[in-house]
Parts: C-alpha cells; sequence; structure tokens
C-alpha cells in the first residue's frame, strides 16, 4: 500500500508536464525585446514590426540599414528615411540619445564613438524602401567602437545579421 501510494505521489509530482509561459509575453526575454521594439517605435517613429532592420559590419565601419517589408508601405518609408536622416546628423554630432533610449541602456562603442565623433562620418542614402547610414573612419579605436556598436544592434534587433567583418 506504501508503494502505491509512493508511486502516485511520484507520478503526482513529477508526471506533470512542466510549466511554461502561456505565450511569448510571459518569457523576460521576449518581454525585453517587446519593450525595446515598444520603445523603438516611439523614439524612430515607425512600426518596428512591418519594418526591417540589418546592421551590417565592413572594413571601413558599416551599415544601418532599414526597410519597410511592403514596398507600397510609402508612411513607414518616409518615416524611416526621415529618422534616418536625422540620425546621420544627430550621431555625428555626438547625440546617441534614441539608441540609448530605444535600448534603455548605453550602448557599447558609444563613449568611444562619442569622443572620436571627428574621426566618424555618417551619410545617409535612401533606398528603395527605406535608407541607409554609412558609418565610415580611418581610425582605429573608432572602427572598434563602431563594430562593437553594430554588433550589439544586431544582438539586440535579432536581424540575424553576420557579426564578422566583411
Amino acid at each position: 500500500m506504501k508503494l502505491i501510494l509512493l508511486i502516485a505521489l511520484t507520478l503526482g509530482v513529477f508526471g506533470q508536464p512542466s510549466q511554461k509561459p502561456e505565450s511569448q509575453k510571459e518569457c523576460p526575454m521576449h518581454a525585453t525585446h517587446t519593450q525595446m521594439s515598444e520603445r523603438g517605435e516611439k523614439g524612430m517613429g515607425f512600426s518596428q514590426t512591418v519594418t526591417t532592420h540589418h546592421f551590417l559590419l565592413n572594413s571601413n565601419g558599416g551599415v544601418i540599414q532599414v526597410e519597410a517589408k511592403d514596398s507600397a508601405d510609402s508612411t513607414n518609408r518616409n518615416q524611416i528615411r526621415m529618422h534616418l536622416g536625422h540620425i546621420a546628423k544627430a550621431f555625428q554630432s555626438g547625440d546617441f540619445d534614441i539608441p540609448m533610449f530605444v535600448h534603455d541602456t548605453v550602448p557599447p562603442g558609444v563613449p568611444e564613438m562619442k569622443r572620436l565623433r571627428k574621426d566618424i562620418q555618417y551619410s545617409f542614402a535612401e533606398t528603395p524602401n527605406g535608407g541607409r547610414v554609412v558609418i565610415s573612419s580611418a581610425n582605429k579605436e573608432a572602427l572598434e567602437a563602431i563594430h562593437r556598436f553594430l554588433r550589439f544592434q544586431i544582438e539586440e534587433h535579432k536581424t540575424g545579421d553576420p557579426m564578422a567583418v566583411r
């Protein structure tokens, strides 16, 4: 009888499926990403769900590129262009308030990028569905900071972009 009771209790405790969050919103990692996306919409002025971010590293620095997923979405395309044009000017002057707001932290590389702003060039260009900011420098310390900043963006935005310099 004790053996049957012990088996029943064991199955009752260990036989239950593990408790999993019922939705991604209950998972702390998903909640953090959702909060970042919500701040991103406020800070950038366009939907994070109907746009695609890419952060690319190259030997001269890198590229921030944002595109509306739907080529007919002129509203988000225009907001992307306005935002990235503003970002290029803000970063050139050492103003990284928007990424600090979006990520709720000082992204890696930002202190150096602020300090070395005269050694870093930022240029905005339109793309068919949005735009890009090309970041470049000949200064080795600035390049390392740019790459740290872009790698952080890749991780935070979960873009899947390569982390290696190409």
